[in-house]
């Protein structure tokens, strides 16, 4: 029997309890009881809002000097003042994703709680609901007096449809009421003969947009049911007494598509998933499926706490209760499911806030579900590539490259220069204009940033093809924009940008009577940002044979770049100067980038910055009021990770899981921090742990790869197979009593890349290592 299960003896009482499934465009939150099954429905282009222009005023580099000229004097009111006149546009009809519909499932011969035909202790003993993350399905099982019913659920990525089957064994066979329910906007629904349910909608909704504009959706459900009756009122099915009943669902969008041919495709998709029938649709699913999941194999050790429900096992780590290495595990493969799940090579939208689920939270406030440029789209494909899931990272790079082509008015229109530009945040429709507050709207490098994962994918896959005709396009451009748009700090004569933010912090000048600061020159998350692009595209257009003028230009332009520096309390700098944080327990720490995902710092080649960098985290860690959500704990895990702590490492993923999950195991931000006003989901945390996990067993970078730099001694057994290092590489690992065993490292017979184990250097052109 396989350990990966998320499993449960309690019903489903609300969405953080529900189980989520996906195929990379459809997602399924499945809320499960004995009396009912709810489906929380999600499509990654039902979007509100609309593309729009560019907004505010049109600057050319004048305007931009004005203000430069400002900061550079010190006066950061008027530098802010301006900035504000010229870099802070309108909140116009930016939009969200939103949940598109549910649908019901209610068994009347199973009376509910409240109708008094089961306690909840009674309950325990005859319902079970799992994932299983082996097969990418939700079960659950119900026994009762005179019946016993099996349910499942899958989101078939082959098939492009939602699929479940109910069986039953007794006498009563399966009844039950299915109806579907619109969730944002308008919706209608229709019954079309006795086994179809049709319906359609528009994403309209009046916080992120006007009201007016959106996505719209048709899509069908369908019931096949052996035996039984079906019968059906307006808008709802009813199926008495069958032996078995499958359910087929589809739903399509009209996002960025012509004329009404769409409307089509979801009669096509059930029509053919009814053909194939369920056995097939299911086998279908489970060879497209397993060939990724089945990739990596992660053993940390045995536990006898695995029997447990999965709700019991996390509320034994929030009691520091951490002798479940299981746990772990699960919690990485879960991450590695949810990428699998969400992003899929044919995706037309990568993960945004919530991955491609909705719990309709984040839509009620100033949050939506879109893509943050700040971290959140960056931590949700930060473990895609070391868990050997590269097919995943293909929809971010496609929607790079279009937020690249939207970007371009967005360089010309705010700063009159080349290239490309995104700020803080974008959505579907390709803004990248900076936010409609330059406190934290002003984040220059935003677009960069994700950008950094090109870099990624190419120095992972070594896809030549992708670099010529994708990532080099792309970077190139994104370095014309900086060439144009730095300028020469006067004091140092260092090129720099801004203004801008580090994202989104503060800070206080020499003259705390002015205030927070969010804006100045040269924040060090842009130079660290900078460096790693120009630098990449020197060695691309190597790689290449193309572009030796301009290589050129690069290099004298990475010789004026500001160094990372280490301030008066020994932190690694997170302002060009030694500002006075405002906010030390802010969740952010931006300029850390340099030690993850970025490698500027590392302990083998910086020991003095790695020292900084650990001040800076144990300043921000001891701080009682620090802003404990889920992506700064991933953070922490990630940070220690690198400074090959693993002690330190996974007791902040052991926090992440215990602290900052809810029941179904998707990770929160915390109620009170960023204006949330609830416990709110927020995917990143999942893939920002399970990449901590991977990089306490396995780093790469800088050509060497380093073989279980930060094992925690909480595992001082266990195996790995299948991840992945820079250069294409696979590498497999087993270890006991804390010690390395024994090293499969697959694809470096030529010894390209050095690979150290325990601060030496082994030998790498072998196959096999063994210390």
């Amino acid at each position: 029997m396989s350990n990966m299960k998320l499993w449960y003896k309690k019903p489903a009482q609300d969405w953080s309890q529900g189980l989520p499934i996906g195929n990379g465009r459809m997602g399924n939150v499945v809320r499960s009881a004995p009396h009912r099954e709810v489906w929380n429905i999600t499509e990654t282009t039902y979007w509100s809002g609309q593309p729009e222009p560019v907004q505010g005023r049109s600057n050319n580099k004048r305007d931009l000097e004005q203000m430069r000229k400002l900061f550079f004097q010190g006066d950061y009111a008027g530098g802010d003042r301006l900035a504000k006149e010229h870099l802070q546009p309108e909140k116009r009809n930016f939009g969200t994703n939103l949940g598109l519909c549910q649908v019901i499932l209610d068994f009347d011969h199973i009376a509910s709680p409240a109708a008094g035909r089961y306690s909840d202790e009674s309950v325990e003993s005859l319902f079970h609901r799992e994932l299983d993350l082996d097969e990418a399905v939700v079960r659950s099982t119900c026994e009762t007096a005179g019946l016993e019913m099996t349910r499942e659920v899958f989101a078939s990525h082959v098939d492009q449809v939602i699929v479940s089957r109910i069986r039953s064994h007794g006498s009563l066979g399966v009844s039950f009421r299915i109806s579907i329910q619109g969730e944002n906007g308008p919706f209608q629904t229709a019954v079309a003969g006795k086994d179809t349910i049709e319906f359609e909608g528009q994403a309209l909704e009046g916080i992120h947009s006007n009201g007016e504009c959106g996505a719209s959706c048709h899509g069908m459900l369908r019931v096949a049911a052996e035996g039984g009756q079906l019968s059906c009122t307006e808008d709802t099915i009813t199926v008495i007494g069958a032996d078995e009943v499958a359910i087929y669902f589809a739903v399509n969008t009209d996002y960025r598509q012509e004329g009404e041919g769409w409307r089509a495709k979801s009669a096509l998709q059930l029509d053919q998933a009814t053909l194939k029938g369920y056995e097939t649709l299911r086998a279908d699913h489970l060879a497209d499926y397993q060939t990724l999941y089945a990739r990596v194999n992660l053993d940390l050790g045995k536990s006898e706490y695995s029997s447990l429900p999965t709700d019991e096992r996390i509320v034994r780590f929030k009691q520091g209760q951490l002798d479940d290495p299981a746990l772990f595990a699960l919690f990485f493969q879960y991450g590695r499911y949810l990428t699998i799940s969400g992003s899929r090579e044919g995706s037309v939208l990568p993960m945004h806030l919530q991955g491609i689920w909705n719990d309709g939270e984040a839509n009620k406030m100033a949050w939506s579900c879109d893509y943050h440029l700040d971290m959140n789209t960056q931590m949700n494909y930060f473990p895609t590539e070391v868990v050997n899931l590269s097919e995943s990272h293909k929809p971010l790079m496609q929607y790079i490259q279009q937020l690249s082509e939207s970007g371009r008015s967005a360089a010309r229109h705010y700063y009159d220069a080349d290239g490309w530009v995104a700020h803080v945040f974008s959505n579907a429709w390709g803004f990248a204009s900076p936010g409609w507050e330059t406190s934290w709207g002003l984040n220059v490098t935003g677009g960069l940033w994700i950008a950094t994962h090109m870099m990624e994918h190419y120095a992972y896959s070594g896809d030549e093809t992708f670099l010529e005709e994708l990532a080099y396009p792309v970077l190139k451009e994104a370095a014309a924009f900086f060439m144009d748009y730095m300028t020469v700090h006067p004091k140092h004569g260092w090129l720099v940008t801004g203004p801008s933010n580090s994202p989104e912090n503060s800070f206080f000048t020499g003259n705390r009577e002015e205030g927070h600061q969010h804006l100045s020159m040269g924040p060090t998350m842009d130079q660290v940002l900078v460096r790693d692009l120009l630098e990449f595209c020197v060695k691309a257009a190597q790689t290449l044979g193309v572009d030796e003028e301009l290589q050129q230009k690069w290099r004298t332009a990475l010789n004026q770049l500001p160094p990372l520096m280490i301030g008066k309390q020994g932190q690694l700098q997170e302002w060009l100067e030694d500002y006075e944080e405002a906010q030390p327990e802010h969740r952010h720490l931006a300029h850390m980038f340099a030690l993850y995902p970025g490698s500027q710092i590392t302990p083998h080649h910086t020991p003095e910055l790695s020292a900084a960098a650990r001040v800076t985290l144990e300043n921000r860690n001891s701080r009682v009021d620090l802003e404990d959500i889920e992506f700064t704990a991933a953070l922490f895990g990630l940070y220690y990770a690198r400074l090959h702590d693993g002690n330190q490492a996974v007791q902040h993923i052991a926090h992440l899981i215990g602290e900052l999950c809810f029941d179904n195991m998707f990770t929160y931000s915390k109620s009170g921090v960023a204006g949330a006003e609830a416990n709110i989901f927020v995917i990143d945390g999942n893939f920002g742990g399970t990449a901590a996990i991977a990089e306490m067993l396995l780093q790469s970078h800088e050509g060497e790869i380093h073989l279980l730099p930060a094992l925690p001694a909480m595992w001082p057994t266990g195996s790995v197979k299948g991840l992945k290092a820079k250069g294409n590489i696979e590498v497999d690992l087993s270890w006991e009593h804390g010690k390395l065993v024994e090293a499969r490292v697959k694809g470096n017979e030529s010894g390209r890349v050095r690979v150290f184990y325990g601060g030496r250097e082994m030998e790498a052109g072998l196959a096999i290592l063994q210390p």
